[in-house]
């Protein structure tokens, strides 16, 4: 994936240029931009399309509209915070195919910009539909994919354009994301340790495998704990347990340690009756639980074995919290976690997702080496797995 075009190996002078980014920004319930980093995240590629005097339509989804209009999604919210961040006006269409948007973008001059409105208002988006794919295609002479946290999505505007646009290259942000992951996944600096949470083994089952194989160590934290605890005979509780993924559980443990790898695994948490902000909460070894208690978070001396594991690491890679950190009696572990990265000299990847939420309420985000923007979409490529909407750009030319 790291052979592909940039937006900076074609000529889109005068060229209509369709980049697909991703807006899909967080709304609060007055829906205003709670997290504008995605948009931030592709001002590089937007800015060098506007300064080499292309003409840029930006597309992008919001949310799950469902292939419906949905008031609360559209992408009016977006446009203003866009303007303010480029400094320019940009120009809003309240649709995204059709005569009058073609009239739209056929008058525009080089240097504008044009936002069309919510790509999932069409069903025809997320179902890759020929016909839907192909009015995307009529508004433009070069397609551009910096919609990182989409390109597992094998959608109308990620991978069904490119069969009528060319040339489709990457933007800057794909372009950053792919040399992050697959950079260190080929060639890391070692020690490599992977920290892996989250609520269940089996959302992460593909990466777990894959990690453990290039790895020199692997921590385990979250809801996924209790699955391998479970597994190795202790008493969890209430604890979130999924039993049809107990017996590879053990098989992974297993395996990594014949290899030569650490695998680490919780010590004590802190457990609660129930996962209510108030709920009464103690801090026992993971063997103690309560039976009708549940650990929702791990606990410090959890952290201290996490922040020795972590402290002679030179790349590390973080995919999912410790606990359920958005409830405060139960985020120490998390931000614990956050600040033992923060302060190692290795270079740091973040999973995007909860895992970057978790770093920005830690207020860590400034000290880690890169935050990606696409949760489902690192965990494919940590997966070891191609993403479509990378695949379906052009290649270089390899030279003899």
């Amino acid at each position: 994936m790291l052979n592909k075009l940039t937006i900076r190996d074609v000529n889109i002078k005068n060229k209509r240029v369709f980049i697909r980014a991703d807006f899909n920004v967080p709304l609060n319930s007055e829906l205003n931009i709670t997290d504008d980093t995605r948009i931030r995240s592709t001002l590089p590629t937007i800015n060098y399309a506007i300064d080499e005097g292309a003409k840029v339509i930006l597309a992008s989804h919001l949310g799950r509209p469902k292939g419906k209009r949905n008031p609360a999604l559209t992408l009016t919210t977006v446009v203003k915070r866009l303007q303010r961040l480029l400094n320019k006006d940009v120009i809003f269409i309240d649709d995204c195919i059709g005569p009058d948007v073609e009239k739209v973008v056929n008058n525009m001059e080089p240097g504008d910009v044009v936002l069309l409105e919510n790509l999932r208002f069409y069903p025809g988006e997320e179902a890759n539909d020929d016909a839907f794919a192909k009015k995307l295609a009529a508004l433009a002479d070069v397609y551009v994919n910096d919609a990182f946290g989409t390109s597992h999505r094998s959608h109308a505007s990620v991978t069904g354009i490119t069969k009528y646009v060319r040339p489709a290259v990457t933007g800057f942000l794909v372009k950053k994301e792919i040399e992050y992951v697959d950079g260190v996944m080929a060639n890391p600096t070692r020690p490599f340790v992977a920290i892996l949470g989250g609520a269940k083994v089996s959302g992460k089952l593909g990466m777990i495998e894959n990690l453990g194989k290039k790895v020199d160590k692997v921590i385990i934290g979250g809801g996924m704990d209790f699955t391998f605890l479970k597994a190795m005979g202790y008493d969890v509780g209430n604890s979130l347990v999924e039993p049809e993924m107990m017996d590879i559980s053990i098989q992974i443990y297993k395996s990594a340690r014949q290899r030569g790898i650490k695998f680490y695994l919780p010590v004590d948490c802190v457990a609660a009756p129930n996962m209510e902000p108030g709920a009464e909460t103690i801090i026992v070894p993971v063997q103690e639980i309560p039976k009708d208690w549940r650990a929702l978070d791990i606990g410090p001396a959890s952290v201290k074995l996490f922040t020795e594991a972590i402290a002679n690491a030179r790349t590390i890679l973080w995919n999912g919290p410790m606990g359920v950190f958005e409830i405060d009696a139960f985020s120490r572990g998390t931000f614990a976690v956050a600040h033992a990265i923060a302060e190692s000299y290795a270079l740091t990847i973040v999973g995007g997702g909860d895992t970057a939420n978790a770093v920005d309420k830690a207020r860590e985000s400034e000290n880690m080496s890169f935050i990606s923007t696409g949760g489902g979409a690192v965990l494919q490529m940590l997966e070891g797995k191609p993403l479509p909407g990378i695949m379906a750009l052009d290649d270089k030319e390899v030279k003899d």
